[in-house]
Order: C-alpha cells, then sequence, then structure tokens
C-alpha cells in the first residue's frame, strides 16, 4: 500500500527553524514529483514546494528564500527545510507526489514566542 510518512514538526519561535521529512514508498517516490503543503486552521490545502525527479525545485512566492525542498533517492524521503520561520507559517504539513496519492497524517508546525 503506498504511504507517505511526515515527521519533524514542533513548536518553535519566529526566526528559528525546522526541518520536515517524508517518508514515501518507493514506488511513488521514484517516479514522480514530490511536494509539500499546508493547511492552517480554517484554510484550504496549499502548495508550498515541489521538486522533479531530477531535483528541480519550485516554491510559492511567500517561503522564497526562507524553505528549501529536497530529496534522497537512496532513502525514498523528502526533506523541507523551514528557516526565519514566521507565525503565518503556523499549519499541518503534509507531503505527497503529482500525481496525488493518498494523504499522510501530516506533522504540525507551530511558529510562536
Amino acid at each position: 500500500q503506498v504511504q507517505l510518512v511526515e515527521s519533524g514538526g514542533g513548536l518553535v519561535q519566529p526566526g528559528g527553524s525546522l526541518r520536515l521529512s517524508c517518508a514515501a514508498s518507493g514506488r511513488i517516490f521514484r517516479r514522480n514529483v514530490m511536494c509539500w503543503y499546508r493547511q492552517a486552521p480554517g484554510k484550504q490545502r496549499d502548495l508550498v514546494a515541489t521538486i522533479t525527479t531530477r531535483s528541480m525545485t519550485d516554491y510559492e512566492d511567500s517561503v522564497k528564500g526562507r524553505f528549501t525542498i529536497s530529496r534522497d533517492n537512496t532513502k525514498n524521503t523528502v526533506y523541507l527545510q523551514m528557516n526565519s520561520l514566521k507565525p503565518e507559517d503556523t499549519a499541518v504539513y503534509y507531503c505527497n507526489s503529482i500525481p496525488l496519492t493518498s494523504w499522510g497524517q501530516g506533522t504540525q508546525v507551530t511558529v510562536s514566542s
């Protein structure tokens, strides 16, 4: 069964950093673009960052220069390094592929002093 498992979230002060990880089953990971999404309370789930199988990346405007998406094809894992975090980055973060597969449980990121 296809599986995505996100981890690495937590509570951090404004200006701090976190590194999220998403372990994916090999069947998805090897062939597909991988993405990070986030969903803040009461809002829709939004695309944050994408990375192709050749590690070409793209970012939503509000995170450019602060977030970095990367992938380790030997570990079937995609990462999201988040620096200079802001309170508006608070959300549940999810990974998924393109095309979409079943969602994982997500990982909560809270940015607060």
